[in-house]
């Protein structure tokens, strides 16, 4: 069965992706794990580290701008992780959503070159991280942090992270079974949320902050 656009967005919405074996491989196939990674937006984990990072503006921070580059960018060659299972079929089909409104990017740039960046789906108000990259240190997890507040400012309800990794649980990522994503998903795939592109001089730490449950 071919995998159209329309396809890939019904797949979302009932909690299954695709993926490729390898770069040069242009079959796809689906995906819907036992254990879901996801991060609740009200108990992101922001270092004190970090958010110096972030509110230094030593990265320029966009969205949208640059989402096809984004998407080559995570699919590079990285230290211990040769392959990828992004190749020419998943970045054509994320490119046509993307253009469609629901394929997003947030870019870092140091010195006006890419140097990390995410990329993922919105539908409703569920946002399914796919992929980031990091070119130079920290650039991804300030990124991270960006499209946080974004969702948070944008009326985001469930942040998708698909597999666990050490990486994510530092910023407070935890393992869902199926049926519990399936709920979530069930709360906030139809309901109203927009992917904020600029945060109009907010500050994407105090956003977060703000967000944060406490105990």
């Amino acid at each position: 069965m071919e995998i159209t656009a329309d396809l890939l967005l019904q797949a979302y919405r009932i909690g299954v992706f695709p993926m490729g074996e390898r770069r040069d491989d242009p079959k796809l196939h689906w995906l819907d794990p036992r254990q879901r990674a996801i991060l609740p937006l009200d108990a992101f984990h922001l270092s004190h580290r970090l958010a110096r990072t972030v509110r230094s503006g030593r990265f320029e921070v966009s969205a949208d701008t640059a989402f096809t580059e984004t998407v080559r960018a995570c699919a590079e060659p990285r230290p211990g992780h040769p392959e990828s299972w992004i190749n020419e079929p998943i970045i054509e089909l994320y490119g046509e959503l993307h253009r469609r409104g629901h394929g997003h990017s947030i870019e870092c740039r140091l010195d006006g070159r890419l140097v990390g960046g995410l990329y993922g789906v919105s539908v409703g108000s569920a946002f399914f991280g796919e992929s980031m990259f990091s070119r130079e240190r920290d650039a991804s997890k300030v990124a991270l942090v960006h499209l946080a507040a974004r969702l948070v400012k944008g009326g985001f309800r469930l942040l998708d992270c698909q597999f666990m990794t050490e990486h994510l649980r530092s910023f407070g990522a935890i393992e869902v079974s199926r049926a519990t994503f399936r709920a979530l998903l069930g709360e906030a795939i139809d309901r109203p949320a927009s992917f904020q592109r600029e945060l109009g001089g907010d500050d994407p730490c105090a956003i977060l902050q703000a967000n944060t449950r406490t105990s």
